[in-house]
This record gives C-alpha cells, structure tokens and sequence, in this order.
C-alpha cells in the first residue's frame, strides 16, 4: 500500500527580500529548505513505513531546483520521489496547485492501493493551509487535518483515527481509507538523514513529470487555472509601542488612563 507524502520546496522566510518596484520575492542568493510542516509530514510517513512496510513517495510541484527537497526526502528514507515541472504550472494558486497535485496522485494510485496522502498544515510562505483539503475534495478522500497523532490505523478495516489540535482542546476523529491528513508540528520529533542515506540520495533518480504526462486541461492549470493571485508583497509596518502609567504600582489608574485612551481614539465604539 502507498503512502504519498506532498512537500514543497519554500524560501528561508528568515532571509527574504522584495523587490520594490516589482513587489516580487528575489530569489537571487536565498537559500531554499523543506517546509517545516512537510519535515513532519515526511517523519510520519516513515514512521508508518517503519511500522507497517508501506511503500512512501515524496510528491512536489515546482521549478526543476525543487529536486533538491526531494533528495533530502530521499536521504531521509522516503523510497521514491516525484517532481511535476512544467512551465503550464507556473504561477498557480492553491486551486490550481491541488488539481496538478491530485492528478499525479491519481496517476499513482491506478498502479497502487493508494492508503494515505501525508501533507504538512500549511507552508510558511502562503500560510493557507488549503491544498492539503484541495486534494482531499478532488480525489474523494477522507479529510482530517491537523493531526498531531494517528491513534489507530487498520488497513484490513480500512479505518484511521487520529486526534486533532484544535484550540484548546483536542478531538477523536474516525474515518475511512484511503484519507489525507495534514499534520502539526506536535505530531513527531524528525530524524536526521544518515551519512551513507545523503550519499545515496545524491545518485537517486528523480522521476519528472510534465502536463504531457499528466494530461490536464491546460486552462485549470498554472496561472490560467487560478482565480486568485499575488496582487503586492509587503512586509508589515509596526506602530512603536506606548506605555501609559504604572501599572504595577498604579493598575486602577493606568486602567483610567488606557479607557480613556481608547475612547479618545474611537477604538471601544459600537
């Protein structure tokens, strides 16, 4: 049974820069890593390789430098690894990503029991945390999301269950195989990639597919295929702080002097 475990390859969010005048990311000299999330999502995989002997395949969508996520999945112990490169997927949003992504998952599956897709909650350089579900939704798949620990898996019953962190609390959720998870950081503590696995990764073959071999309707794809986009990148203005009072030796007159505060600025209207 497979496992496909979808990763992307995100800028080191510690070391972006935008352009000015085109409001673009500058992708000269930024080192590029895992997402995080998908780090977690990879380890759980693995874990459930380790546990069942399930066949594990790290799936990405990008440019052909994206090859480089994919050798550390491999180096990690992932068996194998697909990129979707085509110059039809560029400029996709979430929509149009998850409908690349499904495709190939599809295309997969027809040769192999598909058991679980693995996805990361969400990337830290779109933060939306949709093309997980996006996938679900086109491929028919049970949904649960933000996993942070499978309880129960039985593959002769077709059944998972797994508990959610939600705020505050947590949630026991059954469902039926094959499903996509996605998974919080809480979920494992990853591995490192041993010494002999990088070298081997290294000399690992990296199977590419193109729209020719997924064959997909090159209007619900790439930067045709997605109703939303990327209109200005910023990075946020803060206000410098003001502090008002004492509000350890004085807390009912600071508290005096942040109401009327607030009610100066309009802040506590209804």
């Amino acid at each position: 049974m497979l496992v496909i475990t979808c990763i992307k390859q995100v800028p080191d969010t510690t070391q972006v820069k935008i352009d000015p005048v085109t409001n673009t990311l500058i992708r000269d000299g930024i080192p590029f890593i895992i997402n995080p999330y998908d780090v977690h999502a990879i380890e759980e995989s693995l874990r459930l390789k380790d546990r069942f002997g399930l066949r594990t395949t790290a799936l990405s969508m990008g440019p052909p430098n994206a090859e480089a996520a994919l050798k550390r999945a491999l180096a990690l112990g992932m068996d194998d690894a697909v990129l979707l490169s085509d110059r039809v997927f560029g400029g996709a949003d979430t929509l149009s990503t998850s409908n690349v992504l499904a495709a190939a998952i599809r295309k997969m599956a027809a040769n192999e029991p598909l058991g679980l897709v693995i996805c990361g909650k969400q990337t830290i350089d779109g933060d939306t945390a949709q093309v997980g579900p996006g996938i679900a939704v086109r491929l028919g798949l049970s949904q649960l999301t933000l996993v942070d620990r499978i309880e129960h898996l039985d593959f002769l019953s077709n059944r998972i269950r797994v508990r959610r962190k939600l705020e505050g609390r947590y949630e026991i959720v059954e469902a039926r195989l094959p499903a996509m998870i996605t998974v919080v950081r809480e979920i494992n503590q990853p591995r490192y990639p041993t010494v002999p696995m990088r070298l081997q990764s290294e000399k690992a073959p990296i199977t590419v597919w193109d729209n020719r071999d997924l064959e997909l309707d090159v209007n619900t794809i790439g930067l045709k295929g997605s109703p939303t986009w990327v209109s200005k990148i910023f990075s946020p203005e803060r206000a410098k702080g003001e502090m008002l009072g004492d509000g350890l030796g004085d807390p009912v007159g600071t508290t005096r002097m942040l109401m009327e505060r607030l009610l100066a600025t309009d802040m506590l209207a209804v």
